[in-house]
């Protein structure tokens, strides 16, 4: 991993990426061909938050948790894509948030494309989408019935270039995320666009965000333990008094709740590592979501307290703090986990075994 980065501009997701698919690292991630090994996405993640900023990690955590097991198994023009990100040649975009819309809410989603025999058209709109400004391709969630239900909606594969395909940027955060507004006016697609079966792709997409979330839950913790080794050497370094601020015992505490609460999403994340495969069940990825937002949060904003001014620098804690918010929102606001968890009392109130 350390030799396919050395060399690397590591603001550039673009060569992240390839060097990445170069060096044989993303293909190795599936070893059973469809998903990804947790331990090996853990290393991965670990060693892109060590070295690159938050919105390049961003771009490749999309790609190898969700687009590349969706594609799995797919034909055609979609396997040739996969083939493609595998060898770190081609980017592929993850379209599901609506413009206007809810991602907490897919159901409501507008974004239609009309289905015929000799192919498809595509209108509508996704915001805030990873890659969408550096994509080859995306990956849209379209409605292809009227009716409100989870059987209405198709993946369809939209080559970024083809007419009616317009792109715009989200502005200035997540550098190096490629995050950006899609729009589709009349995009007309070939018959082999629509992947797999229709009907089909809230069902596959409701079971692969579970593995995105344990992909985040996996960052989230290298992240954190990055942040807390940067603070603890600070700490010790800073003067006050007659000692440094370590010797406090009052900023001693507030580092130490800190370490609890990495400690205990560690201990969610342990028994995931050694599973062959990163698919949890739907509440454990709740949990997992829940967990890593609120243990990003916290330890980012005591750093921020605790360096004062400092966290202010460029690359900074603060800066970090706003961006690592998305971790409570993507993917799954914490409040519409936090209702799903409780939907499962029973079960995770019970009996201790």
């Amino acid at each position: 991993m350390r030799a396919a980065l050395s060399g690397v501009d590591h603001s550039d997701p673009g060569a992240v990426w390839r060097a990445l698919g170069a060096a044989g690292i993303v293909k190795a991630l599936y070893p059973d061909g469809v998903q990804p090994d947790p331990r090996r996405l853990s290393v991965l993640l670990t060693e892109l938050d060590a070295r690159c900023p938050l919105g390049v990690t961003l771009s490749v955590c999309v790609q190898v948790a969700t687009v590349l097991p969706l594609l799995a198994g797919a034909a055609g023009p979609a396997e040739r894509v996969r083939r493609g990100m595998l060898r770190g040649e081609t980017v592929v975009a993850l379209a599901v948030t609506d413009a206007g819309g809810s991602g907490s809410d897919l159901l409501d989603a507008a974004t239609r494309v009309k289905l015929g025999d000799d192919g498809a058209v595509l209108d509508g709109g996704k915001d805030w989408i990873t890659n969408a400004t550096s994509c080859d391709a995306a990956l849209v969630l379209a409605r292809h019935r009227e009716a409100r239900h989870f059987t209405s909606f198709c993946w369809v594969l939209v080559p970024a270039g083809a007419p009616g395909v317009t792109v715009g940027s989200a502005g200035r955060a997540f550098a190096g995320s490629g995050v950006g507004h899609l729009r589709f006016a009349g995009v007309a697609l070939g018959p082999d666009a629509v992947l797999g079966r229709p009907g089909r792709a809230l069902a596959g997409f409701a079971r692969q965000v579970g593995v995105e979330r344990v992909a985040g839950a996996l960052w989230a913790r290298a992240m954190c333990h990055r942040m807390l080794v940067g603070l603890h050497d600070w700490l010790r370094r800073r003067p006050a008094g007659a000692g440094a601020l370590w010797d406090r015992p009052a900023v001693r505490e507030r580092y130490a709740r800190c370490l609890v609460a990495v400690h205990q999403l560690d201990a969610l994340c342990a028994p995931l590592l050694d599973a062959p495969a990163a698919v949890p069940s739907a509440v454990t990825g709740m949990l997992l979501k829940v967990s890593a937002a609120e243990t990003v949060d916290r330890v980012a904003t005591e750093a921020v307290r605790l360096r004062g001014a400092d966290a202010f620098r460029d690359g900074g804690e603060a800066q970090l703090r706003t961006e690592a918010a998305m971790f409570g929102i993507a993917g799954g606001a914490t409040g519409a986990m936090l209702a799903g968890i409780a939907d499962h009392a029973d079960e995770l109130a019970g009996a201790v075994t």
